[in-house]
């Protein structure tokens, strides 16, 4: 029979023919309901209440369609994670190539679920990233020193110091500028007032040699021989490198020996083009370079006697922290009371060094030193100049 509701009280109550087949062993009245002209179905649910009923409302539930759902639309399909996504790329381009590693699936119901995902990279602080870069085929030449400062300077980025001053000093054999190369000419070393020579230009002479002490002996030799033989090189005169074969006269500049490959041997020997060995030796010297202390013997009493007879110097002469400024004069009144047995005293006489502050420890200022004369005596002046004081000046009748 038809599934009917009964509504009493704001209650709905649902019938079946099993409660009133039960009612009717119960022996218990039960209103007979017309049949409904729709078409019976098979009973859904049983229920079963014991209510006292009157007043009765009888419907009958609507019947509700189904609506037809729409088609489901067809599933994406995407790549497996575990497949490597590649980049496809043209050869004069960069090549980047990507690796996905695939991901575990958790089995629903597993002890797995329950546990919170940890995370991957917790205290990590760097991660690795590998990549390759194709360059393309071709030639490429790097951008020069110049070029690069040019490119500084238009976009002024950079602070750049002002330039060094070029160096004029000139060698006295080979003629170059300035200091050479570590592994060629090396540096400058003072021969006299105003005459330099390269380290190895002088100590690869003939007649030069070495001591201990690192004094290079008959540099002064070795240059006035120079001045009166030929490179075979260059064809200018100043050589002093002769090659030690018997009776060969090839004779030639340090640096040109070198760019003219002759061979050089540890015993300070040279062989030219014409006389060295086939192929390597086990003497031969294939680094030039001088770390030890050398500086060239010379008369140094001399040496100032000549710039005292200069008068009128175009030059500075220093030693040290020393700078010689003037020599001053003795007259012959003087002679008795303006020296000792160790030293003069001439008037005149002035020089600076630069020395530590006696305001400042860890500073340094400018001393004046100066011989006056004041009652027939000598008067020894210091005039202390120091950036942001006064010139202080110091008087006393003793150099000490």
């Amino acid at each position: 029979m038809k599934d009917i509701v009964f509504c009493s009280n704001n209650c709905f109550v649902l019938y079946s023919a099993a409660v009133q087949a039960k009612n009717s062993e119960n022996k218990e009245p039960v209103l007979s309901l017309p049949q409904s002209p729709l078409k019976e179905r098979p009973p859904k649910a049983f229920h079963q209440y014991s209510n006292n009923i009157s007043t009765l409302d009888v419907h009958c539930l609507p019947q509700l369609q189904e609506k037809v759902s729409p088609p489901s639309s067809p599933p994406i399909m995407f790549p497996p994670a575990f497949e490597a996504a590649k980049v496809e790329a043209k050869p004069d381009e960069l090549k980047v190539t990507v690796k996905l590693k695939p991901r575990l699936k958790a089995i629903h119901g597993s002890l797995d679920d329950c546990r919170p995902p940890s995370k991957k990279w917790k205290g990590m602080k760097w991660k690795k990233w590998s990549i390759q870069i194709v360059i393309p085929k071709g030639s490429f030449k790097p951008p020069g020193e110049e070029e690069i400062d040019e490119f500084l300077k238009k976009l002024g980025t950079t602070l750049k110091p002002d330039p060094v001053p070029k160096d004029y000093r000139k060698c006295c054999f080979c003629h170059e500028e300035g200091d050479g190369l570590t592994d060629g000419p090396a540096r400058l070393l003072n021969l006299d007032l105003d005459l330099w020579v390269h380290l190895n230009c002088a100590l690869w002479s003939t007649e030069v040699y070495e001591t201990q002490a690192g004094a290079l002996i008959n540099v002064e030799l070795a240059l006035r021989r120079g001045l009166q033989m030929k490179c075979m090189f260059c064809h200018k005169m100043g050589a002093t490198s002769g090659c030690h074969r018997l009776r060969c006269t090839n004779i030639y500049h340090f640096t040109c020996a070198i760019k003219a490959q002759c061979m050089f041997f540890k015993d300070k020997t040279m062989l030219c083009p014409m006389h060295k060995p086939k192929g390597t030796h086990e003497q031969e010297l294939s680094y030039f370079a001088v770390f030890r202390r050398v500086y060239v013997q010379r008369d140094e009493v001399r040496q100032i006697a000549s710039i005292v007879q200069r008068g009128e110097r175009d030059h500075t002469f220093r030693v040290g922290s020393l700078i010689f400024h003037a020599v001053g004069q003795l007259l012959p009144q003087q002679m008795q009371a303006f020296h000792s047995s160790k030293a003069l005293f001439p008037v005149g006489y002035e020089a600076s060094r630069l020395y530590w502050s006696m305001r400042y420890a860890n500073r340094r200022c400018r001393y004046l030193c100066s011989i006056e004369e004041k009652d027939g005596l000598p008067l020894f002046v210091i005039k202390v100049v120091e950036q942001g004081h006064e010139d202080l000046i110091l008087t006393d009748t003793t150099p000490k």
